[in-house]
């Protein structure tokens, strides 16, 4: 397979630490012209889920299959038409990534997918969305056996238990594969003639099936993806799912044994953008609703209501209609501020968030001022915020927060830092509040949150209808690797 390479990794932005992130968003496309420049423009969608490098497959049959993977972002990679000149074919996969918190700032083009394995019948690419929370014991396993591991990604565990399953065609192999593999995942495959997505058994992470015109289908994480290129949106994949697209014909195949689906609540809270669709339920409309309730629930007499942007802009329109104190830009986000920002000096680096957000000081000054955000993770970003807001005038600051305290790390695919580092592990809130230093604090209840997606009554205790184990401790899947690390759940405490 030809390959080309990106040498020199991305430097992470020093001024967004205090955000969990993704770790990555997938797109695949086949029965176009040119699938890769419809990839690059999927994943164009999906950056939002991973800034750190990017990678594309493709299949031609005069030239068989052909990958890039770059550091940086897909506009200033996958828009070089020399790059996209070496992706031809009809059929196409691609990812975007995000690292998680061990491997951040060490991350190697060999840990970029698509990731690809040669098999007896053929080739195959595969792009993962999700965690693997066994793969350091099937890692043991598998080299023990005799496999030798490219990189540090536990999705090369699915193309390693692959190698080894004893089916005849790759679709079957994928079954073995994952039939083997436990926590989170969403993944798109393909070979030479075939499309392939796959979601976990609780459904976890999204997946969402699209047309796209006479011939094309494409599979993405989030259907803003499909929008990009115009297709149509079909359905989403359901939780356990296989489709797999060839010649124009899906077939839908049950690989695993059922289970009641927990999809991540947090891609209804941040992860998503607000232009997708989760679960037939605009994700715009949500976090509106999110910020209705959260004015239910913490009313606080004040003269503004204010995001903090962007992520919690539709909270903070919710909370505002919902409360009748008006809406107002208070903070001003500079959008050129990105990722590839110079390496800053310490006197730069000290400047924090205030090379990316800007009061607007007239429309504070004097007023007593609502600020809206999706989640407080380690509390450094929010107290900078209070600062510059109290700099810039404000009689008052009250901190609203669009989800739950954010008490546990997640296993599945998000960017977590370790639980003591998370400030409502070690803090009630009210001494988040002294900490934060703002006049009151308050998060929408778990209840609350479960109604603003739709669960008229609540959170079901018994039996959850959302992975929410970032709030709860409540892991849907027990996360082995961590355990035998010696993390302690909830219940174990």
């Amino acid at each position: 397979m030809a390959q080309t390479l990106s040498p020199t990794p991305l430097t992470t932005d020093p001024f967004d630490d205090d955000k969990l992130r993704e770790e990555c968003g997938i797109f695949g496309v086949t029965g176009v012209a040119d699938a890769a420049n419809f990839v690059a423009l999927g994943l164009h969608a999906l950056q939002h889920r991973g800034q750190e490098a990017g990678g594309i497959v493709t299949y031609d049959p005069e030239q068989g299959f052909n990958s890039a993977r770059r550091f940086g972002l897909v506009r200033d990679n996958f828009t070089n038409q020399s790059i996209m000149d070496t992706l031809p074919g009809a059929l196409g996969i691609g990812h975007v990534r995000y690292s998680t918190t061990g491997s951040k700032g060490n991350t190697q083009i060999r840990d970029v997918q698509p990731f690809f394995g040669e098999f007896s019948m053929g080739g195959a690419a595969i792009a993962h969305n999700g965690n693997i929370t066994n793969a350091d014991s099937l890692r043991r396993e598998l080299i023990e056996r005799g496999s030798i591991f490219q990189s540090s990604s536990d999705s090369e565990c699915i193309i390693h238990l692959m190698a080894r399953s004893l089916q005849t065609s790759i679709p079957e192999r994928m079954k073995d594969a994952l039939r083997r593999v436990e926590g989170a995942f969403s993944v798109i495959a393909m070979t030479r003639t075939k499309l392939i997505g796959v979601r976990d058994p609780l459904g976890v992470r999204p997946l969402v099936l699209g047309r796209l015109g006479e011939d094309g289908w494409a599979l993405a994480s989030e259907t803003c993806a499909l929008d990009i290129i115009g297709a149509q949106f079909v359905r989403e994949v359901e939780p356990g799912e296989m489709v797999v697209i060839e010649h124009d014909k899906v077939a839908s195949h049950r690989p695993f044994e059922a289970k009641r689906p927990r999809f991540c609540i947090f891609e209804h809270v941040y992860f998503s953008r607000p232009d997708s669709t989760l679960g037939g339920r605009s994700v715009y409309e949500t976090r509106s609703a999110i910020g209705r309730e959260l004015a239910i629930e913490a009313p606080v007499e004040a003269d503004l209501v204010c995001p903090v942007p962007d992520s919690g802009t539709p909270a903070a329109i919710g909370y505002s209609l919902e409360s009748g104190i008006p809406y107002a830009m208070g903070i001003i986000r500079n959008q050129y501020m990105g990722r590839t920002f110079i390496e800053p000096t310490e006197h730069i680096r000290n400047m924090g968030v205030r090379l990316k957000l800007n009061v607007n000081r007239a429309l504070i000054r004097g007023k007593r001022v609502i600020l809206v955000d999706d989640s407080v993770v380690r509390g450094t970003t929010s107290r900078k915020i209070k600062e510059m807001i109290l700099d810039a005038g404000a009689a008052e600051v009250h901190f609203r927060i669009a989800s739950p305290p954010t008490a546990w790390p997640c296993f599945y695919g998000v960017d977590t830092p370790q639980r003591e580092k998370l400030l409502a592990a070690t803090m009630s809130e009210e001494e988040m509040r002294e900490h934060l230093g703002v006049d009151s604090l308050r998060f929408i209840s778990l209840d609350g949150l479960y109604r603003a997606v739709g669960e008229a009554k609540g959170r079901d205790a018994d039996s959850p209808q959302y992975c929410d184990a970032c709030f709860s401790g409540e892991y849907p899947v027990a996360p082995k690797d961590q355990i035998d690390k010696g993390f302690t759940l909830k219940a174990a405490e």
